[in-house]
């Protein structure tokens, strides 16, 4: 295993991935992608459907390989890596959040946030019951962490799916369309949520989305068409939410009941 001592989160080096390898009908749908992204960085990553942008972050997140190029994440070279190695590169350093939130709708908003530290400890205890209250209450929902996943609105259910992606404290969060399935209102609420959490831990986010008003609002966007990096700016004209102006803006709708439960 090879390790790059730096500060970065994200390294791609000439990645590429095929489809039916060996076939009549291989496929490549990504060609060579170069991207560096360092710790604290809060990136979209924007462009038509069908361009690859999913695939690109199936091979982020080391959930499929590539066919060629290397994938760093915090300095690991994740190729050379078994797939025990991968497994816990995954569990320790990278959360995910999909455009369905994917809650086990059985279970409370608290137990939900607790799954990823039982996958890796096996047993509940008061450590990881003061984790996922904390995380909660860093989304707004410490009134509803009682609450089973069915019990409570769709933003809701996505800010529980927020607070589940950062409990073991990942280096890197990978979001695709997160908002996507939310009203307007809903999806700024989550988004303020990633914002916040961004800006006060420092975590990387890497962020799918075909929202251009929530694109418009990261430090940074990647543009992936047809498989190739057309475009990688800093976005100059990005406003901020932190400090007082999250708590008067955006906090008032992360605590405000959802119909279901007024």
């Amino acid at each position: 295993m090879t390790v790059r001592a730096s500060v970065e989160t994200l390294r791609l080096e000439g990645v590429r991935k095929s489809y039916g390898v060996g076939t009549p009908v291989e496929t490549e749908v990504l060609h060579g992608i170069d991207v560096v992204i360092g710790s604290g960085e809060f990136t979209a990553l924007v462009g038509p459907s069908g361009g690859g942008k999913s695939t690109l972050l199936n091979l982020i997140g080391l959930l499929d390989q590539p066919t060629g190029g290397k994938v760093w994440i915090q300095g690991v070279e994740t190729e050379k890596l078994g797939d025990a190695e991968r497994t816990r590169l995954r569990g320790r350093s990278i959360g995910f959040v999909f455009q369905y939130h994917y809650l086990l709708p059985a279970f409370t908003a608290l137990e939900n946030v607790m799954m990823p530290m039982l996958a890796v400890r096996g047993f509940p205890d008061d450590a990881m019951r003061e984790r996922a209250a904390k995380l909660l209450d860093e989304v707004g929902l410490t009134p509803w962490r009682d609450y089973r996943a069915n019990d409570i609105s769709g933003g809701q259910q996505q800010r529980v799916a927020v607070a589940r992606s950062l409990a073991m404290k990942p280096a890197l969060v990978l979001a695709d369309e997160p908002t996507g399935n939310l009203d307007t209102n809903s999806a700024d609420g989550v988004f303020d949520v990633l914002r916040q959490v961004n800006e006060s831990s420092g975590t990387t986010f890497l962020i799918v989305t075909h929202d251009p008003r929530l694109a418009q609002r990261c430090d940074r966007i990647i543009e992936l068409v047809d498989g190739r990096l057309v475009a990688d700016r800093p976005n100059t004209n990005v406003v901020r939410r932190s400090g007082a102006a999250f708590s008067e803006a955006g906090a008032a709708r992360l605590v405000t009941p959802s119909p279901e439960l007024k």
